[in-house]
């Protein structure tokens, strides 16, 4: 049987593959120390866990709307108005398994083929396979490391064409941790509101950053013009440690989220209903596991982005945000002489010293490895460990 041409043309996901190459490695009896997870290493607050186990009981495993509960949705519009200071009405909003969901649906819904999408770089995986499953183009920008690897007003706007559908912007970043400030948003916004384009705002990184007097600003927060053209992507994943829950949302105009709902409605159905319950008490609930885990993860990347920068060939900015240390080992690939790519480089690390990261390829650059600090101390410390023994013996 002959593979359709979209499904051929697909990357495989290096982050999923790397951690699942650890995690059967592990199963093998292998020490080894996996870097590469983009999930915290926290169990869900004990007051979502219970929430879920209480729809269970109440009997409430059964279809919902294709759009989620109303009370999730309701919950949902209420944060976006007391956190973003933003007015959404509930058929401005649709639930979806997960955030990765959220962003396949709304390309699905917006692009025909050719359609251009501007993507920055480094970018999240799987932006681009998404892109191209709808049958649109991803544009690169390069997102220059001496500018935080954030993109320019005047870069956007040299990347514009007729066929410009949408920008991508991920702030606080994944893969970097990188934030961008109100202005720096506000310069990016107004190329989208000149040449009337789409601005996909993935914000499932808000709360995890950690530097007196940073905050995260939603693009839609910027202006009537800004909201208009802005469809924000989140969910509960990174914030409340609900990876396994899949529960995501869209917001934004209502043609595209009513579209985007149709959509589901022939392929997912609905989320899963205990999970939408579970999501209730995360958006209702306390934030204060959230600000625990935000500590743990400012010690762990203070020490992480202090130990990398004392390894030879390595450089590494401090990341405001996300739970990601993105490292230039440009240096050390050219003094060991063995490896041309950081591709080869990680893959060496994992056969000889047990420890997985992911390469920056994935993400858009061959100078690069992504390190995830959502494990302990502990581990974080054996791992750069053995990454440093491994430099040294191969300069």
């Amino acid at each position: 049987m002959k593979l359709s041409k979209r499904v051929q043309q697909l990357e495989p996901s290096p982050t999923l593959a790397i951690t699942a190459t650890a995690k059967a490695l592990k199963q093998q009896g292998h020490d080894v120390i996996g870097l590469g997870a983009g999930e915290p290493d926290f169990n869900t607050p004990t007051h979502i866990i219970h929430a879920a186990k209480e729809a269970m009981d109440q009997g409430l495993t059964k279809y919902t709307p294709s759009s989620g509960i109303p009370e999730l949705k309701k919950a949902i519009v209420e944060k976006l108005q007391r956190e973003n200071e933003l007015t959404y009405t509930t058929s401005q909003v649709t639930v979806t398994v997960g955030a990765k969901n959220a962003l396949y649906d709304l390309f699905q819904v917006i692009l025909d083929p050719g359609d251009e999408v501007i993507v920055p770089s480094p970018y999240w995986v799987s932006y681009l396979e998404q892109i191209k499953l709808a049958g649109g183009v991803p544009v690169v920008i390069v997102g220059e490391e001496a500018n935080q690897f954030k993109i320019t007003p005047a870069e956007l706007e040299k990347a514009v064409s007729s066929r410009t559908k949408a920008v991508i912007i991920n702030s606080p970043s994944n893969p970097t941790g990188m934030l961008y400030s109100a202005d720096e948003l506000r310069g990016l916004g107004e190329v989208a509101i000149k040449h009337d384009f789409l601005i996909v705002s993935d914000e499932i990184y808000e709360h995890l950053i950690y530097d007196e007097g940073l905050h995260h600003v939603s693009m839609a927060s910027l202006g009537e013009e800004f909201y208009k053209r802005t469809v924000i992507i989140n969910g509960v994943s990174k914030t409340y440690s609900m990876t396994g829950w899949r529960i995501g949302f869209a917001a934004g105009p209502s043609d595209i989220i009513t579209a985007m709902t149709d959509l589901a409605s022939h392929s997912t159905s609905n989320p899963t209903s205990i999970a939408q319950y579970a999501a209730i008490a995360a958006f209702n609930g306390s934030l204060e596991p959230v600000e625990e885990m935000k500590k743990a993860f400012k010690e762990r990347r203070d020490y992480v982005v202090s130990r990398l920068n004392k390894i030879p060939g390595f450089v590494c900015q401090k990341p405001p945000g996300a739970f990601y240390a993105y490292v230039n080992i440009r240096q050390a690939l050219d003094a060991s002489k063995k490896y041309q790519t950081a591709d080869d480089w990680a893959t060496a690390l994992l056969e000889k010293e047990l420890v997985a990261v992911v390469p920056g390829a994935g993400f858009g650059s061959d100078d690069h490895m992504r390190i995830s600090y959502s494990t302990s101390l502990k581990q974080l410390q054996e791992g750069l460990d053995r990454i440093e023994r491994f430099v040294l013996e191969n300069k």
